[in-house]
């Protein structure tokens, strides 16, 4: 009898994508379009044997919902997603000819499918099977170690991404370094003139409606039109005052990109801060009144601490949007890897855009998790 209908929709959409799509590609070149390399050939001579971790996935939707169930699932989609990508790795080692250096193989479409659908299973395994917050993160991120093991040990160093990353370690580190730094950087304003806002957005409700009204009006504007007009004014300010240039002010670069990320980062968290003090209960309020608080204790005391949940939630939501955007910055000179992922895109090398690609994902899901952990310890504590 069907017990888990996600797990055997996922399942279904894995085969689909193994029976339609390619696991792997290769090319005589980076620039050119790969052709399929079949099944047969990646699991020829026994290596077939690497999908057994698969057997409890596919009898996953008939198990009993039970813990150990569970955990069963999200260990054997953790080795799947492993000997899927040591399959990849081993087929580019297979087909690695020195006499033919250009030559590539990469990752094909059934590849991402299927390991998109191996870890939105273990996902759905591990939320299923364990209710404490920072265990369930815990195991999550224990489950990603085999196949950073893989990688650490070179297993898919001959795949046309390895490669990439080989020859541009040095860029690749720096643009990694510049993308958080643009993050961080952002941070400072977006909190600075962010939270105050919100506060006085809470205490005067008559200033709801305009500030929300401008914030709402600055996130329809796309980010390169915003990033755009941002160049003309700063550009004719470094004119006027010629002094900024030394501060590392410019019309493009990184100045415009922290600007236009602060604007666009201010809705969530004014929105999230008014709603946070707003959803403190007035009857917390007079009693803390009560006790002989000034209004200044009763709001860093009580309605700050309350508060700081759906605070951060929305901070939340404004690093992993901001994550997203710096990669457009890289369009008026930011950096980043907005910068790999364009030069790829430019270059039609589908692996260099992968190379900016597969971090920035990486980074968002990280600061994702990691914020959603802090918004849930926080609850329980308020609680």
């Amino acid at each position: 009898m069907l017990k888990n209908r996600v797990l055997l929709v996922l399942i279904v959409v894995g085969l689909a994508a193994a029976a339609s799509l390619s696991f792997v590609t290769h090319a005589p070149n980076r620039l050119l379009s790969g052709q399929g390399v079949s099944w047969a050939v990646v699991l020829g001579a026994g290596r077939w044997l690497a999908l057994l971790p698969a057997l409890p996935l596919v009898v996953g939707p008939f198990l009993p919902q039970r813990r150990a169930a569970h955990l069963l699932i999200a260990v054997s989609a953790s080795a799947l997603a492993a000997a899927l990508l040591w399959l990849a790795g081993d087929v580019a080692i297979r087909l690695a000819d020195p006499s033919t250096p250009s030559a590539r193989t990469a990752f094909g479409g059934a590849f991402w499918l299927i390991e998109a659908v191996v870890a939105l299973a273990a996902a759905d395994a591990v939320q299923r099977g364990i209710s404490n917050p920072a265990a369930r993160i815990g195991f999550g991120a224990a489950l990603i170690l085999p196949m950073l093991a893989l990688i650490g040990g070179g297993a898919i160093d001959q795949l046309s991404i390895m490669k990439e990353y080989a020859n541009r370690r040095e860029v690749f580190a720096t643009a990694v370094a510049t993308h958080l730094a643009i993050v961080g950087a952002m941070l400072l304003p977006t909190l600075g003139i962010g939270l105050p806002l919100g506060v006085l957005v809470d205490r005067r409700a008559r200033l709801r409606r305009p500030v929300f009204a401008i914030l709402n009006i600055i996130q329809t504007v796309p980010s390169i039109a915003l990033f755009g007009l941002l160049i003309a004014p700063l550009a004719g300010l470094v004119a006027l005052a010629p002094f900024l240039r030394q501060l590392g002010i410019s019309g493009i670069g990184v100045t415009p990109a922290i600007i236009a990320l602060t604007l666009y980062s201010l809705l969530p968290i004014v929105r999230s801060t008014a709603a946070g003090l707003e959803q403190v209960p007035s009857a917390v309020v007079d009693a803390a009144t009560g006790m002989g608080m000034t209004p200044a204790q009763v709001f860093r005391r009580v309605e700050i601490p309350l508060a700081l949940p759906v605070v951060v939630a929305g901070l939340r939501v404004t690093i992993v949007q901001a994550v997203g955007l710096t990669a457009v910055a890289a369009l008026i000179g930011a950096g980043g890897l907005g910068a790999i992922i364009f030069q790829g895109l430019n270059g039609s090398a589908i692996d260099l855009v992968l190379l900016g690609v597969v971090p920035l994902v990486a980074i968002a899901i990280t600061a994702d998790v990691a914020l959603k952990l802090a918004v849930t310890m926080l609850r329980m504590r308020s609680g």
